[in-house]
């Protein structure tokens, strides 16, 4: 384990400590999981009592229970989602289809192209219309781009909070997750589109959580202990299912939120895991809590994750 790691994983709050591939029963790497809930809270955190924290933990999951209250507690995803799952799914549907029918929202135009000319997709000359926006994208590319534009006002929260200030650091892993678990998705023969969707969903629980967070202690910090975190993030993966599941998701995907680092988890829920850990660990070290040459890098992801890791970084370019 590296100086960076080490630092970062012990401090005085008794943080959860973990081999780089130690997985934990509810899903993801606990180690991991303990320096992202670092890296989210940063600075505003407080050293809270046991009762606070059992309390927080609890309405989480008291909320599993009850999706219908705990989904208005975001913004609702646009029924964009239900039609492109519907309406894409038709491999047959022509460029000139897909440019009419982004044609008609100005936002998304300007978007497309966009992300057509950005650094992940390297176009060699600028791209400067729709019909070779949408080419050079594909429709695997403009299915995700136009999910990750309907996920964007779930992160528009208005009140103060901590779960205001901590709403875009979750959006840029919701981005990174769905990225890396499309790229991943076809080594274990997972729906590329519906490994982004599960990427974008996965962290709807954990806005929903730290919203409960700031009513429980309502001083715009959170626990500090990274044992109470790793739970935080386990209990809110559970939540982010049960939500999508509420909002008629399809199976799969809301399993593979719940079932993502289980051993036996389905070809979907291994894909949003290994996406889940790359993108946190593009975060951790974008961030400077770990290097490129830590262990949970190097001996943590094969040669095809890291080059995932990689690309990651393209996506702020």
């Amino acid at each position: 384990m590296s100086s960076t790691e080490s630092q970062a994983a012990t401090p005085a709050d008794g943080a959860v400590q973990a081999e780089p591939g130690a997985e934990a029963e509810s899903g993801g790497d606990p180690g991991i999981d303990a320096l992202y809930y670092r890296w989210l809270a940063g600075p505003a955190t407080f050293d809270a009592p046991p009762d606070t924290e059992r309390m927080v933990l609890e309405q989480v999951r008291a909320m599993t229970q009850n999706p219908a209250v705990a989904a208005e507690l975001v913004p609702r995803v646009p029924e964009l989602i239900p039609r492109l799952l519907r309406s894409m799914r038709d491999e047959n549907v022509s460029t000139n289809e897909l440019a009419g029918q982004v044609a008609e929202d100005v936002v998304l135009v300007a978007e497309v192209l966009r992300e057509a000319n950005s650094a992940y997709y390297r176009p060699m000359t600028p791209i400067k219309t729709l019909d070779a926006a949408i080419m050079l994208l594909g429709q695997n590319g403009l299915r995700m781009l136009l999910a990750r534009v309907a996920f964007r006002p779930i992160i528009k929260l208005h009140e103060a909070g901590f779960a205001r200030r901590a709403a875009p650091l979750v959006w840029n892993h919701s981005e990174k997750c769905a990225v890396a678990a499309s790229l991943m998705a076809p080594g274990v023969t997972a729906d590329i589109f519906e490994s982004c969707l599960a990427g974008l969903m996965q962290d709807v629980g954990l806005i929903v959580a730290l919203r409960l967070a700031d009513r429980v202690c309502q001083n715009g910090r959170v626990p500090a202990s990274s044992a109470f975190g790793v739970e935080l993030l386990a209990r809110s993966r559970h939540l982010s299912a049960v939500i999508a599941t509420h909002w008629d998701f399809p199976n799969n995907v809301a399993d593979a939120i719940a079932q993502a680092g289980e051993a036996n988890g389905s070809s979907l829920a291994q894909a949003l895991a290994q996406g889940d850990r790359i993108a946190k660990l593009r975060l951790l070290i974008d961030s400077g809590m770990l290097l490129e040459e830590d262990a949970l890098v190097t001996e943590g992801l094969n040669s095809f994750q890291r080059r995932c890791l990689g690309k990651l970084a393209n996506l702020e370019e």
